[in-house]
């Protein structure tokens, strides 16, 4: 796999601004992934904490699906890898855990997000409601809310991939 990741157009109106942002983001993510076995991205590298690669993309797969469909559209979308007992579920990896199934889960709720998200103009609010806020959100702030924690995650990301094998870059 060769991620394609492209900064979106200088001149791009606000929308497609924030959408090819937030792509960026997302395609950064991958690529800070591309070319590792399952153990490296299994593999917590910069001590102490637990933190990897396969976990940050089981917890983006939670974050999109949280924002995109429970509180854009006011799906009954339960969380994919954690739980009210385990709330970092999504974070916690084991051996069974693999990147073609956690990629896949992935992709899979960006492209339900892309869907859900061209049903809205960016200053329409969402069906759905904040779990313990109970606030309602425009989709302009969604989009940069997402793009504010693939960014956030993606320096993590680029912490751990330089401990694994030394790869840097932006």
């Amino acid at each position: 796999m060769t991620t394609d990741r492209r900064e979106p157009a200088t001149d791009a109106d606000e929308r497609a601004m924030l959408e090819g942002w937030l792509d960026y983001h997302r395609s950064t993510l991958a690529w800070k992934c591309e070319g590792l076995t399952d153990a490296q991205l299994r593999t917590a590298s910069v001590s102490p904490s637990s933190l990897t690669l396969l976990g940050l993309v089981r917890h983006m797969a939670d974050v999109e699906r949280g924002w995109y469909r429970r509180v854009l559209m006011d799906e009954d979308a339960g969380p994919i890898h954690y739980s009210e007992a385990d709330p970092d579920g999504d974070f916690r990896v084991t051996p069974a855990d693999n990147w073609k199934e956690a990629y896949a889960t992935w992709q899979e709720e960006i492209a339900v997000a892309r869907r859900n998200a061209a049903g809205f103009a960016l200053d329409d609010m969402s069906r759905g409601r904040h779990a313990r806020t109970g606030e309602r959100f425009s989709l302009r702030w969604l989009h940069t809310h997402m793009i504010e924690e693939y960014a956030r995650h993606n320096g993590h990301a680029d912490l751990i991939r330089e401990a694994l094998d030394g790869a840097t870059g932006d």
